[in-house]
């Protein structure tokens, strides 16, 4: 493992533990998709890529982060927690009529810019944000995880378009490529490769790399805030499911099913290794 990238592995650990121990709590969430984007995540918000302020999730200048899939969207609580935008407390009641956090990623929560879980309907909004910041000289960046599904829906390839066109060069998404949809592994469903191609084809920048390793996340994130070719920048970050979770991993009936009490302690073992290499 590379020295310069282990806080970043002990934060992998850290929010795959606390994601897993928020949604069994109360037996309702999505562990394996939450799981597959976490090094998506850390990366953003914890290796220098983000302008942010702890304490602050509304400060003006902010770069903008929306995790498309809004299922898995509660995999970045822990964090907004961390970061001093909500009360530690709240992960306790999370999907609790008590709590502020819902199961799926909504504007009311601190931290969330726009509700999602309308498959590709958050990109859209997101190329908004990106619009607007080159229209008001704002100069903030914006960030979407994309999921494998998204890529069905219209919607996705005319917000594509959109942003070649204006060239949104401060626009980043970002797919957690763990391919596979709730019914199973997409390629064999609906295939989407040649995925690289079809977003070159549209105007964008395209890097492919492994999403669970820092070493070709962090570098690809800083290249896209340096690249200013006029071109919106799409990272395929290559995934797995249930990353972290040895009879999670790759299993597709896992996208929104609970472990029992044995399979919970057999999580929390696993979970308690290194999952990453680098």
């Amino acid at each position: 493992m590379k020295k310069k990238y282990i806080n970043l592995v002990n934060k992998s650990k850290w929010l795959r533990s606390e994601i897993f121990e928020m949604v069994v709590k109360v037996n309702q969430g999505h562990i394996a998709s939450s799981l597959s984007q976490a090094e998506i995540l850390i990366s953003l918000y914890y290796s220098g890529i983000l302008n942010i302020k702890k304490k602050n999730p509304k400060y003006k200048n902010r770069d903008r982060v929306i995790v498309s899939k809004g299922h898995s969207a509660m995999g970045a609580y822990p964090i907004f927690a961390d970061l001093g935008y909500i009360n530690k407390n709240e992960l306790s009641k999370y999907g609790t009529p008590s709590g502020k956090l819902r199961i799926y990623g909504d504007k009311s929560i601190p931290g969330i810019e726009t509700t999602s879980g309308s498959l590709a309907q958050a990109p859209g909004i997101a190329t908004g944000f990106a619009y607007c910041s080159k229209l008001d000289k704002q100069n903030f960046y914006t960030y979407v995880i994309l999921s494998d599904g998204e890529h069905y829906e219209g919607q996705l390839w005319e917000t594509a378009m959109f942003a070649a066109h204006y060239k949104l060069d401060n626009l980043v998404f970002i797919v957690d490529r763990n391919k596979q949809i709730i019914l199973g592994k997409n390629e064999k469903l609906l295939k989407l490769e040649p995925l690289r191609k079809k977003w070159e084809s549209f105007g964008w920048n395209v890097f492919d790399i492994n999403g669970h390793k820092y070493s070709e996340l962090v570098p690809v994130l800083k290249k896209t805030r340096k690249l200013k070719n006029g071109k919106p920048s799409l990272i395929i970050a290559n995934t797995i499911k249930g990353k972290g979770i040895s009879y999670m991993e790759d299993v597709t009936r896992w996208h929104n099913t609970m472990p029992n009490d044995k399979q919970i302690q057999i999580a929390r073992k696993d979970l308690l290794k290194n999952c990453i290499h680098e």
